[in-house]
């Protein structure tokens, strides 16, 4: 499997490269309009989704092709809804992410009186959790200021995770040498 992986190195790698522009276009125009911003997602989405499909279709998704194939159809059906729909995607995905930031805020907090006791520095995590419920409360109130913020947020993941992938992708290629090395190695002996 790992010779199968490796061979694929550059769609790993490629993958991560854009994830990196797309996050760097975000971080570097924060003050793109909303369409653009879901245009840009809609556009990540869709490019994902056939990547992932790519993959699952290759010999280097043994064992992992119907997860593969599930993430590249669920990426392309997010980009499609996101550009038939841009309005309803972004009102959406502010109150998704509304409510995931108060929600995980309120049980970091209840986390940090219970384990008063236990913890020293527990005060550092109850910081965190009103911090995420004050964003949350921030992206209901004002969404128009969290689109932005979400902006620089986005960007932020999309160029560290697309740096694990494209380094990923790197060092499957390094491995790919010494796999077929190996293998060689090993039929000779035989």
């Amino acid at each position: 499997m790992l010779d199968s992986l490796a061979r694929y190195w550059w769609m790993v790698a490629l993958r991560g490269a854009v994830a990196v522009l797309f996050g760097l276009m975000a971080l570097i125009w924060p003050s793109l309009t909303l369409l653009a911003l879901i245009i840009l997602f809609g556009a990540y989405s869709l490019v994902d989704g056939v990547f992932a499909l790519v993959a699952a279709f290759g010999p280097a998704a043994e064992g992992r092709r119907f997860w593969l194939g599930l993430q590249g159809v669920a990426s392309i059906l997010i980009g499609v809804v996101t550009f038939a729909w841009p309005d309803v995607t972004t009102l959406v995905l502010l109150a998704l992410i509304a409510a995931w930031a108060i929600v995980t805020g309120l049980l970091q907090i209840f986390a940090a009186v219970r384990l008063r006791r236990e913890l020293t520095g527990e005060w550092l995590l109850a910081i965190g959790g009103a911090l995420s419920v004050l964003f949350g409360i921030l992206l209901v109130a004002w969404p128009a200021s969290g689109a932005l913020a979400l902006v620089l947020l986005i960007g932020a993941y999309a160029v560290v995770f697309g740096a694990v992938l494209f380094g990923l992708g790197l060092k499957l290629r390094r491995l790919g040498g010494g796999v077929g090395t190996a293998q060689t190695n090993r039929v000779a002996q035989a």
